[in-house]
């Protein structure tokens, strides 16, 4: 009687949600209440005494809430432009596309509210976790977005989720402190590598595929002209606002992502596609009992558990037993190839998870966001080590005693000096900033690898300078090192200043050229300098 009596209990509490639920739904039915993840006030909170009784949107001297920012606004504007229309070219393709585009959705939405929270909170230091708790929403949506892509490997359609995928590490633009706008430029980059190979797939077979392309590449131009408005020289904060975390559990619970809707299209259209499905909706477990203390009749429960763990061998029985002609230290020809034989057919759900393969090599991590290390300078070997030097040292020039057999290796230092006394055998900078450097002599090189605003002076001899990508060079020859060939790669603003014709003349300026002129003669590619006159 007593089980009897707990399932008429059940069942009078089930019909009761059941009655609950059907009253909310002429309230979910209206669009206005909801648009994929960002909430809308309720009637109660945008109209006046007056207002609409129908659930209409009140006129502008109805609302009392304060406005947000200008910059939230166009952020606003931005969703319901051109993300809203991508999500819509989106879901006339279907599929994983419209899947991922939901995701992508939802990743704006949460940079939306990282940047109200920058208007409410004191800036956090970027390395600590105050910070990344901040960033943990948008970090988290955004990795949706890539593992749909990484799920699906085998999907006809995984170079559209590829592009999206690359491109929306976009969002990281508010971690660059200085400008923001070229991270945009740089992601509008990444993406394009895949979504050009859309459209030359499809510009012949279906041309939504290619204005699907072309609506995602909007996106970046719009972002580029809102981050050159309002955040040109990086994000800004309210010094005058309260904790970070703080900030964040407010915009999270209330007003602020609530009070607040997007600015909603006049001009009609398309619904908005619905949030995707969430799985934790499930009834909520029955009440504790009173102090907390459990009821459990059955204290043997864990012992239970353990039981099993300590059966031995016989846990494992269900395992599955591989195949020798499977295991590679028993057929060395496995080894050599780059996968075992296939094996039996699978289900689908296993087949897209076995389908991932390799995952890309991750993107770069913004300078802002890396942990600054210590400067070091150590000799291993046969090399000096000089890392992540900010500035000159305590005594001055940073200064290096090499052998003919020692390599020097340079990598991110900032504003250093560095003298190399003596006969060394190579130099290497590798991502170095305002570095100069002052050797005497070189057995081989000096390479210079992604390093803006470089210069060197030579007081000996040098055989080559290579410099790939470096922004603004100046290298000071001496007589003995008038031999020296340079080669470039990829390089702007290279200067050499040559000695004059007496040693009390002063050094004469000399610029590398840029720009290169290729014509085809009797079929064969000709490349010449251009030359400016005048």
């Amino acid at each position: 009687m007593a089980s009897m009596n707990n399932l008429t209990t059940l069942i009078k509490r089930l019909e009761a949600a059941t009655s609950r639920l059907e009253d909310m739904v002429p309230a979910m039915s209206d669009p206005s209440a909801a648009s994929n993840g960002m909430a809308s006030l309720p009637e109660s909170g945008l109209t006046a005494p007056g207002a609409d009784a129908r659930g209409g949107a009140a006129s502008p001297s109805q609302q009392t809430a304060t406005p947000l920012p200008p910059a939230i606004d166009d952020f606003d504007a931005l969703i319901n432009g051109d993300v809203k229309t991508f999500v819509n070219m989106s879901e006339e393709i279907g599929g994983l596309v419209a899947e991922q585009s939901a995701a992508v959705l939802r990743a704006f939405a949460a940079e939306r509210k990282f940047l109200i929270v920058t208007t409410k909170a004191k800036k956090p230091d970027i390395q600590s976790p105050v910070y990344m708790e901040v960033l943990k929403d948008l970090q988290a949506t955004m990795g949706v977005v890539n593992d749909i892509r990484e799920a699906n490997r085998a999907s006809p359609l995984f170079k559209h989720l590829s592009t999206v995928s690359e491109g929306i590490n976009v969002l990281i633009w508010v971690a660059n402190e200085s400008e923001p706008a070229e991270t945009v430029t740089e992601m509008l980059s990444s993406a394009q590598f895949w979504g050009n190979r859309v459209i030359q797939e499809y510009k012949d077979k279906d041309q939504t595929h290619v204005q699907w392309v072309q609506t995602f590449y909007r996106i970046f131009k719009s972002l580029a002209a809102y981050v050159r408005q309002h955040y040109m020289t990086g994000l800004t904060w309210n010094p005058h606002g309260i904790d970070p975390l703080q900030a964040t559990e407010e915009v999270n619970a209330g007003p602020s992502s609530a009070s607040f809707p997007p600015p909603q299209s006049s001009t009609g259209g398309p619904p908005p596609p619905p949030p995707l499905p969430k799985f934790d909706n499930a009834l909520p477990p029955p009440p504790m009992p009173p102090n907390g203390v459990s009821t459990s009749k059955n204290p043997a429960d864990m012992g239970a558990v353990f039981d099993e763990i300590s059966r031995g061998e016989s846990v494992t029985s269900k395992l599955r037993k591989v195949d020798p002609s499977s295991q590679t230290h028993k057929n060395p020809s496995l080894r050599a190839g780059s996968a075992v034989p296939s094996a039996p057919a699978r289900s689908d759900s296993q087949n897209s998870l076995s389908s991932r393969g390799k995952s890309p090599l991750p993107g770069k991590k913004p300078e802002s966001m890396r942990t600054k290390k210590p400067p070091k300078k150590e000799f291993e070997s046969n090399k000096w080590l000089i890392e992540n030097y900010d500035g000159n040292p305590a005594e001055g020039m940073l200064e290096v005693k090499a052998s003919i057999s020692h390599s020097v290796l340079i990598s991110r230092c900032t504003k250093t000096t560095i003298r190399v006394v003596g006969k060394a055998n190579a130099i290497s900078l590798d991502n170095c900033t305002q570095v100069s450097l002052v050797i005497d002599s070189l057995v081989s090189s000096v390479d210079v690898i992604k390093s803006p605003k470089f210069e060197m002076q030579v007081l000996g001899t040098l055989p080559t300078i290579m410099l790939d990508q470096v922004d603004g060079a100046a290298l000071h020859l001496g007589r003995d090192s008038l031999g020296t060939e340079v080669f470039t790669s990829k390089c702007t603003g290279v200067n050499i200043n040559l000695p004059g014709v007496s040693d009390d003349d002063d050094y004469v300026e000399r610029a590398l050229p840029e720009q290169i002129k290729s014509v085809i003669r009797d079929g064969v590619v000709v490349s010449e300098i251009v030359e400016h006159a005048g």
